[in-house]
């Protein structure tokens, strides 16, 4: 081989350029396309490259690809899950520990009591009462899988989207939660729960479940298991339970508390709906006739019974402690009924212990129940708030928790009567108000008070209300309406101020939005609304705080094995009402203290304000008042202690009647007092609105009065009851008289504090004193001289304002007529 040949193979010699022209390049082509085949046809082995927004979007390979990787992820986590997540053993439910309730000063108050359980077989259980329980819980059980993930997914949606909470289970996972795992709300506690109830679903049979979740369920009134409940709520064994009873103790499951329709009344109409539901559900899956569906009436529970342990007050302050914490959400009634909670209230033990006093002196020691059936039918409750604090410091709840179940603090079934009445005067002050004719509604505005007078502006049915035994009062101030407790005033005040706009001050000043019979009506001013003495006492702490209103508290600190296990909520203080609104509604319930229904409210020897209410036909009688320091309100309610209906008092304790300035307030008076004692009386410091002040009237002396209308020489009565000694204008001694009335000459809009002021008396002079004690209506005394007709006059020598011309205000514009 020559070198020529050599060098040539190996590449590195450069050749010499071929003669004529060279081949132009070839055309570019797209990335991945290739060069075009010899026939001149692109080639197609690869796909072109996605441009623009395409590029964002997945390929079904990438969506196939993570679609099958997650099913495999969770195929494997399941797996994991299910051999890793063992069945426990029973948790601590079947061995509750007790949880202890304190004082305020760490003293003990209460320890609650052991579990109510009594275990039965599924065969000691009737058929109805299990078929209830699956329409109200898990109505596709014996057909479904352990776990129901769309419910579970609706639920927690609800919750999220403030439908309620809502737990979404089945009656399986229900049961794991009740007898293996805890209430606590925890990602992990509800991941357990899932892995439990498949593999229990796979060992145990549906019967076997049903009768443990049957075994386990708490019912109230510390029933645990269904043969305790129907112990604890008809007295029978479950066996024995109707359509009726078992369906009423399925509707307990989803509310144990709050569906008791014995200890809150107030929650029937809740509890029956809940009842309805689930007898709908055992016609819909036929396990009820709907001939027989509705046949059924509801099967009232029989009166509950305290456990001994929780004998005097104790009971009434755990379950009021109780429902606290649960109505607030601090703690949910499951967990708090597993107990080891150390509870501190708020309660002080010196105050409790006042209020306990006042009630057994002033009424319970009273009673003879062996010769007046009616006074068997006597209960009373009372609550003291701190109002700057909003601290319940003291609360009374019945006689006994062992005797009398329901406690008469919380309950919400007793009209609130004429303590609502200062609502409607704060919203009039609030709202700058007017009368029908444009006068700005102050305590010195006069309305006329002849007795079921129509009221005006108002475009519902005809409304004209009856006075306080039917007494007339013609012209009167709104101060002395309040100190008579007027009803055609207020009535006419709702309308001028508008029934909207009362409720919605009533519910700022801290009455529940959801209080029965709350309605915007010129009926409201009446207290036809049930609130329950504990609200009554935060409303009225509103007013004495000047307007700022605090949700009450009960609970001062929560701990669990020695360490804060609560976060309790803060105590936020909002300006519910104007101070201006508030303070001026605080001297016209000064006045009713010092001159109106509530003088007895004076033994106190504090400053004080307060108002007096009876409901219809005098079922219950209240006494809501307040110091700079200290709110209570009390009442004294009429009960049938077998059947639970409300019954009037009249003839109680011997008297012909029981009214707010009687009984109710002599106990707030004794109470307030004790409570009280040790620490400095503080005056009211007030900022009123204008207009609000009381005009200085010169004295007013009658012309020879006559102290022999209806009374003995020594203070008394005829009918022999008691009475405060008297001046010679006919008052109790050392006091001014308050009457509507003025003197002849005195213009519109005066009003204020005149000796001797009567109602519609002509040209000036009365003869007549007051007659036995200040009622809620506002009974005044005397005959009046001049041409004047009596109206309302009673058997003691009490007379109502005279209805004929002539009265010192009778040429002034009333705010209705």
């Amino acid at each position: 081989m020559s070198d020529e040949l050599q060098q040539r193979s190996k590449g590195w010699t450069p050749r010499e350029p071929e003669p004529g022209p060279r081949p132009a390049p070839a055309p570019a082509t797209e990335p991945g396309t290739g060069p075009p085949a010899p026939d001149g046809k692109q080639k197609t082995g690869q796909r072109p490259r996605r441009t623009g927004p395409r590029r964002l979007l997945p390929t079904w390979r990438m969506l196939l690809g993570t679609l099958l990787g997650g099913l495999l992820l969770v195929t494997g986590l399941f797996a994991l899950g299910y051999f890793l997540v063992k069945i426990p053993p029973a948790n601590a439910a079947a061995t509750k520990q007790s949880n202890v309730y304190l004082y305020a000063d760490g003293s003990q108050l209460a320890r609650d009591g052991d579990v109510n359980r009594e275990n039965v077989s599924l065969a000691q259980i009737s058929k109805d009462a299990q078929h209830a329980t699956l329409a109200a819980e898990d109505r596709d059980f014996y057909t479904e899988s352990a776990v129901d993930p769309k419910a579970m997914l609706r639920a927690g949606w609800n919750t999220v989207t403030g439908k309620g909470r809502q737990s979404g289970s089945t009656i399986t996972q229900q049961y794991v939660k009740n007898y293996y795992l805890g209430q606590e709300q925890t990602v992990t506690r509800k991941v357990k729960e899932f892995f439990i109830s498949i593999k229990l679903d796979r060992e145990k049979s549906k019967d076997d479940i049903l009768e443990g979740y049957l075994n386990t369920s708490y019912y109230g009134r510390n029933a645990y298991g269904i043969q305790a409940a129907a112990q604890a709520y008809y007295g029978i064994d479950a066996h024995r339970l109707t359509v009726g009873q078992g369906a009423y103790l399925a509707a307990l499951l989803n509310a144990p508390s709050e569906y008791d329709v014995i200890a809150h009344p107030e929650n029937k109409s809740a509890a029956l709906a809940r009842w309805n539901y689930v007898l709908d559900g055992m016609a819909e899956k036929k396990w009820l006739t709907p001939a027989a569906r509705h046949r059924i009436a509801f099967p009232m529970p029989r009166q509950a019974k305290g456990s001994a342990g929780m004998s005097g007050q104790r009971g009434y302050l755990v379950q009021a402690v109780n429902d606290y914490l649960t109505s607030n959400e601090i703690i949910d009634e499951d967990t708090l009924t597993r107990g080891g909670y150390r509870v501190t209230t708020t309660l002080q033990k010196p105050k409790q212990d006042a209020f306990v006093k006042a009630v057994d002196d002033q009424v319970m020691d009273r009673l003879d129940k062996k010769n007046r059936k009616v006074d068997t039918y006597v209960r009373a409750g009372g609550v003291a708030i701190d109002p700057s604090s909003g601290k319940v410091l003291a609360m009374y709840g019945g006689i006994d928790y062992t005797q009398q179940y329901v406690n008469n603090a919380t309950r919400r079934d007793y009209q609130v009567g004429s303590t609502f009445k200062p609502f409607v005067f704060t919203s009039a002050v609030q709202n700058d108000s007017q009368t029908q004719d444009g006068r700005t509604i102050t305590p010195n505005t006069v309305y006329d008070g002849t007795d079921q007078r129509p009221v005006e502006g108002w475009n519902g049915p005809a409304y004209a209300p009856e006075n306080e035994d039917g007494i007339s009062y013609g012209d009167i101030t709104v101060r002395t309406a309040t100190d008579k407790s007027v009803n055609s005033v207020y009535a006419q005040m709702a309308v001028d101020v508008g029934g909207a706009k009362v409720r919605k001050t009533a519910v700022a000043l801290g009455i529940p939005a959801d209080t029965p019979d709350l309605t915007p009506s010129p009926s409201i001013a009446l207290g036809p609304a049930t609130a329950g003495v504990l609200d009554m006492a935060e409303a009225y702490a509103t007013l004495a705080n000047h307007g700022r209103h605090g949700t009450y508290s009960l609970v001062e600190k929560i701990t669990k094995d020695g360490e804060d296990a609560v976060e309790l909520p803060a105590h936020r203080v909002r300006q519910a009402v104007s101070r201006q609104a508030a303070d001026t509604t605080t001297t016209m319930l000064q006045s009713v203290v010092d001159g109106g229904t509530g003088q007895a409210a004076q033994a106190a020897g504090r400053p004080a304000a307060g108002k007096t209410g009876t409901a219809e036909e005098d079922t219950a009688a209240w006494f809501a008042g307040y110091t700079p320091d200290l709110a209570t309100v009390v009442a004294v309610m009429g009960q049938d202690p077998e059947t639970g209906a409300h019954k009037s008092l009249y003839g109680a304790l011997g008297q012909a009647r029981i009214n707010g300035g009687g009984y109710p307030a002599q106990i707030w008076a004794q109470f307030t007092e004790d409570a009280l004692s040790g620490t400095e009386a503080q005056d009211f410091d007030l900022r009123t609105q204008p207009g609000a002040e009381e005009p200085d009237y010169p004295a007013y002396e009658p012309d020879d009065p006559d102290t022999g209308d209806g009374q003995d020489d020594d203070g008394t009565t005829d009918d022999g009851r008691d009475t405060p000694a008297q001046d010679e204008d006919g008052t109790p001694d050392g006091t001014t008289a308050r009457t509507p009335g003025q003197t002849a000459g005195q213009t519109q809009g005066q009003g204020g504090r005149t000796p001797g002021r009567t109602p519609g008396t002509t040209a000036g002079t009365t003869t007549g004193t007051t007659g036995g004690t200040a009622t809620d209506g506002g009974t005044t005394g005397g005959t009046t001289e001049g041409g004047g007709t009596d109206s309302g006059g009673t058997d003691d020598g009490t007379t109502g304002a005279p209805e004929g011309e002539g009265g010192p205000l009778s040429g002034l514009t009333s705010g209705k007529r």
